[in-house]
């Protein structure tokens, strides 16, 4: 086993890295779908909806840069072309969304492809004796659960 100058697996870490720039490239696109919602959301919910979207991409923001970051503290380069985001993407795009409704539901079925995603690097980076990508996927998944509970309530359903 080789170490890298962090000292973890250097193997363990590419595939990481790997999976980690496929979960930039689903926050990329989730990230689009939040401001086009921010910009196109209507009806009597508006600004209370407008916001909230506000709220998320700024996080969604964050959060991209966060895990290009740990990429690159990985020794890989992190995905950064439209073409490569959408090759790698499985968060739904959300085109033309502006019923509150529909909105909501595009953020719940985004967060879910993000949350299999984390929780699949989360299990790999235990794997790989990796805390730094370990405790950014918690963070995500604790974070994006109560969205998604929240999102659901919203809805009138249960998650």
């Amino acid at each position: 086993m080789t170490l890298n100058s962090i000292g973890l697996d250097t193997l363990k870490t590419q595939q990481l890295a790997t999976d980690l720039n496929t979960l930039l490239a689903n926050f990329q696109l989730y990230y689009q779908n939040l401001r086009g919602i921010h910009w196109n959301i209507k009806g009597k919910a508006f600004f209370d909806l407008h916001a909230k979207f506000e709220e998320l991409y700024t996080d969604a923001n964050l959060k991209v840069d966060e895990v290009a970051e740990r990429i690159l503290t990985l020794g890989a380069t992190p995905l950064h072309t439209f073409d490569d985001y959408i090759k790698a993407a499985k968060v739904p795009v959300g085109k033309n969304v502006s019923k509150d409704e529909d909105a909501v539901r595009l953020i719940i079925d985004s967060l879910t492809e993000l949350l299999k995603i984390e929780r699949q690097i989360l299990d790999s980076s235990d794997d790989a004796n990796d805390e730094g990508t370990n405790s950014m996927m918690s963070d995500f998944i604790t974070e994006q659960e109560k969205t998604v509970w929240m999102m659901k309530a919203w809805l009138g359903e249960t998650v």
